[in-house]
């Protein structure tokens, strides 16, 4: 019966040829006693074919013969049949007239309109689909004839030369500010269209789409820039000699008439980490660079037995593929085991002075509320610092802060019923707390200034022995003339502590380490005010001389060239920790750490002229 099966299948949703298909099928099958089969594909195709000709985009709506789709409406009476995988459709040349190009994921064929670079499924390869879509999305251009669509697509074959260099140029940025891969798509860019849309408009906006800023763009773009300046970096090594600090791996080399510095390589060590794993993997990169242990004149590295051990360290193992190298021990180390040494008493007043702000810094509610004492007394900081051994600055600066709120704990610690708060009220224990936080200030002052790029030997030599010429510590006289206490009370255990750090210094900086020796450098002639000798750097001036007086350059450079310290590899470390954090910790981190600290810059107009970038990426 017609009717019923009509009003069973049918809803206003269905489109009209697909509705006059269905009525021609079921009258021919009332007419005919005997049954023709009619396969839902052939029906399909028929319906597809009228639909494409009156223009009508067929309905999503299941196919009563049981076809693919999910509409909920099923019909009493006839068989579904059950579901067949579909066919993956194929595109067709004409297409294009359309504002689609064909691309392939996963092995299959997909439109991809070449106005807005959207990617619809492989069944909307239909013509009623992607006519939809282009009066849809893009009204004004439906009357476009195919020329333009095919020019839109040559143009999208490969993104314009501006675009390309505005993406290694915001790539450069993100790796030099330490940022993510990804700040470029989900920032950087949403951020510049929106800023140039409302200074300028739709128009210069849209131009700034077609830069790609993907985070598989930025990778690439920083691996690119990496690899170029790790060439740039041994070409230049290449051309004269170079040192090494080790820790991270970095050199120094001379190029274009100056001293410079970067960093070589940054590799992970397995294993162990010997001094024979370290010889063997610093080998290894130094010959697949194509670099010789000839031309290295010295080796900077901490104290460490894997570094500086005579038999099975780095050092036993270097000296004997290149006998000539010189090994350096940091500088800036030495200082602080040097000033690390104090006698009982002076240590018992540092590990109760830790205690104290242990005591306080520990417990987050003591915390909150030393900081609200501070805050109704109105001093002039709101809390305490944490020592650490292991931060070199930190024992000065926690003894100075906790000597400036030495009232506010005396009171914290009081309302407390701590025994700590008797120190506080004891003038020998703050006598001693204050020349601690004196001289523990002036070794902090050493420290700072031995940090700090193209130093040499020499010139912290220098620092170290200015070091030796302190008149007065300012903190401790101050509390002396308030409590009206003698010099004498503290005469002995200030000469104790200063001839104990004294001798601790001439262990660690002996006398042939002096720079005396080395004053021909400096002052190796009366010069007049307008020789180049007092217009240059040291390193500068005997290099400009190479060719003048090759053996006295040769012999200067010698003694310049050598790092005196590790702050290169300290400060890269610290960028290290910045950028391989925990949320990126699966980062192979060695081209962001070269292109983030290098200041050799890429060149990005080669890189540009060598690659092509597509939309798509």
């Amino acid at each position: 019966n017609t009717p019923p099966l009509l009003d069973c299948i049918f809803s206003p949703n269905l489109s009209t040829s697909l509705y006059k298909s269905l009525k021609m099928f079921l009258n021919f099958c009332s007419e005919n006693p005997t049954f023709v089969s009619v396969t839902p594909d052939k029906l399909e195709r028929q319906v597809e074919k009228e639909s494409e000709e009156s223009g009508e985009p067929p309905s999503k709506r299941p196919s009563p013969f049981g076809g693919g789709g999910g509409g909920d409406h099923h019909c009493k009476g006839i068989s579904k049949q059950p579901n067949q995988p579909s066919k993956c459709r194929k595109y067709r040349e004409e297409y294009t007239l359309y504002g689609f190009k064909c691309i392939i994921i996963n092995e299959v064929q997909h439109p991809q309109c070449v106005v807005c670079t959207e990617v619809l499924a492989n069944e909307s390869l239909k013509p009623v689909k992607m006519l939809r879509h282009l009066k849809t999305k893009h009204p004004f251009l439906a009357a476009k004839p195919t020329d333009f669509f095919r020019q839109k697509e040559r143009d999208q074959t490969t993104i314009p030369t501006k675009a390309q260099k505005a993406s290694y140029e915001v790539a450069y940025l993100t790796v030099q500010a330490k940022k993510p891969h990804t700040v470029g798509e989900t920032l950087i860019k949403p951020a510049a269209i929106a800023m140039c849309r409302t200074m300028h408009g739709d128009k210069q906006a849209r131009e700034l789409e077609a830069v790609p800023l993907s985070d598989g763009t930025i990778s690439r773009h920083i691996t690119d820039m990496a690899q170029d300046i790790k060439c740039q970096l041994i070409d230049r090594v290449k051309q004269g000699k170079y040192d090494l600090q080790l820790d991270e791996s970095l050199d120094v080399y001379s190029f274009d008439g100056t001293l410079n510095e970067d960093m070589l390589f940054c590799v992970p060590l397995e294993a162990k980490c010997t001094g024979e794993d370290i010889f063997t993997k610093l080998d290894s990169k130094l010959k697949e660079e194509g670099l010789s242990w000839d031309v290295c004149i010295s080796v900077c590295t901490k104290g460490a037995a894997a570094m500086l051990g005579k038999k099975k360290g780095l050092k036993a193992r270097v000296l004997q593929v290149a006998p000539h190298v010189n090994f350096t021990h940091c500088i800036i180390h030495r200082e602080a085991l040097a000033s690390k040494m104090l006698d009982p008493e002076l240590n018992s007043v540092l590990e109760t002075a830790t205690k104290m702000v242990n005591y306080i810094k520990s417990r987050p509610l003591n915390m909150r509320l030393f900081a609200t004492l501070c805050s109704e007394l109105e001093s002039e900081h709101q809390g305490l610092l944490f020592h650490s051994d292991d931060r070199w600055l930190s024992r000065g600066k926690a003894l100075s802060r906790l000597y400036e709120l030495r009232d506010e704990v005396r009171l914290f610690l009081m309302e407390h019923d701590s025994q700590f708060a008797d120190h506080l009220t004891d003038p020998d224990w703050l006598t001693r707390l204050a020349y601690l936080s004196c001289i523990f200030n002036k070794l902090n002052g050493l420290d700072m200034l031995l940090q700090g790029e193209n130093t040499s030997i020499m010139t912290l030599n220098d620092k170290i022995l200015e070091m030796g010429r302190i008149d007065m510590f300012p903190e401790l006289e101050e509390f002396m003339e308030e409590n009206g206490l003698s010099v004498d009370t503290v005469t002995e255990f200030i000469t104790s502590h200063l001839q104990a750090l004294l001798e601790h210094f001439n262990k660690f900086f002996p006398e042939e380490m002096a720079p005396e020796k080395y004053d021909w450098i400096r002052s190796l002639f009366t010069v007049t005010t307008t020789s180049p000798f007092n217009s240059k750097p040291l390193s500068e001036f005997w290099i400009s001389v190479q060719k003048e007086y090759p053996q006295l350059s040769r012999a200067a450079l010698d003694v310049l060239m050598p790092f005196g310290c590790m702050y290169l590899c300290e400060k890269t470390f610290s960028a290290l920790t910045y950028i391989k954090n925990k949320y990126r910790s699966r980062l192979n981190v060695e081209d962001d750490l070269r292109v983030a600290v290098s200041k050799i810059k890429p060149r990005i107009d080669l890189l540009c002229s060598t690659h092509s970038a597509h939309p798509s990426h």
